[in-house]
């Protein structure tokens, strides 16, 4: 091969990966766009998933451990009805409790918990049990709170009393823990109500009691409504996850055993 024709073919090499970097450079913004809008995609994805997993926590996890037959109720309806499921977590959990779901021995004591106010209801009591303690009557918090429904220490020394008739008024009483929920949580109910009708506040009722009770009143006032924190939010998804398990409005599957409530442990000192 002869040196003048090396120089054209290393001419040439060189003029093809020129021409190759140029096409890539051109090409990288519009490369970079769609690696971008991909990342987006996949980004908005990936807390969509998270959210709808984070708010049917419950029945999700009843689905897995094969305590519910969760199928595609398209087909025969062997499963939950997912609308049901959606128009319990949106209510205002007023509607008629299902005695199956809530432990026998708080049954009657959800039941009166309900009937405390207009505002509340039993299934609102029953979910935010859940919520507080997962039935555990001995539950002690790390901030102090103790009892079954896990009522601020000085709420429940405004709100307490002994409704059980046992000479003794503790937090640590189930009976009487659940009487100051219900008390608390109406109180706030009513707050909320003035709150509203005074432009003060705006929001769902239910949405912003349950933020009072989990983050305090003044909290929710200073906001003007549901603070915009994780820790309010996070209650009030959990609290309304637990309306479609509660809700008698939920056809659960037929000839299927209702799950049994295991408390949390309460947590060692």
């Amino acid at each position: 091969m002869s040196a003048s024709g090396g120089g054209d073919e290393q001419a040439q090499k060189d003029k093809t990966r020129n021409t190759v970097l140029l096409a890539g450079i051109a090409s990288a913004p519009l490369l970079g766009c769609l690696a971008f809008v991909l990342l987006l995609v996949l980004l908005i994805g990936t807390l969509v998933s998270l959210f709808l997993g984070f708010v049917f926590w419950p029945l999700m996890l009843l689905c897995k451990i094969n305590l519910l037959p969760c199928g595609d109720d398209s087909g025969g309806g062997e499963g939950l009805n997912n609308d049901q499921v959606v128009a319990a977590y949106e209510s205002d959990g007023k509607g008629q409790l299902n005695a199956n779901t809530v432990p026998s021995q708080h049954l009657s004591l959800v039941q009166e918990a309900g009937r405390e106010c207009t505002q509340i209801g039993a299934i609102v009591i029953a979910a935010q049990i859940q919520q507080e303690s997962g039935w555990n009557e001995k539950l002690v918090g790390p901030d102090g709170a103790e009892g079954i429904s896990q009522v601020p220490p000085d709420k429940f020394d405004e709100f307490g009393e002994d409704a059980d008739d046992n000479d003794e008024t503790s937090a640590l009483d189930a009976a009487d823990s659940i009487k100051a929920q219900s008390k608390y949580m109406c109180s706030l109910a009513e707050e909320i109500d003035t709150l509203i009708a005074n432009n003060e506040v705006k929001g769902d009722r239910l949405n912003l009691t349950l933020a009072a009770y989990e983050t305090g009143l003044e909290a929710v006032k200073q906001a003007k409504g549901v603070p915009d924190n994780d820790r309010a939010r996070s209650y009030i998804i959990g609290v309304r996850s637990g309306f479609a398990l509660y809700s008698n409005s939920v056809d659960m599957p037929g000839e299927s055993a209702y799950p049994s409530l295991s408390p949390r442990p309460t947590p060692s000192s």
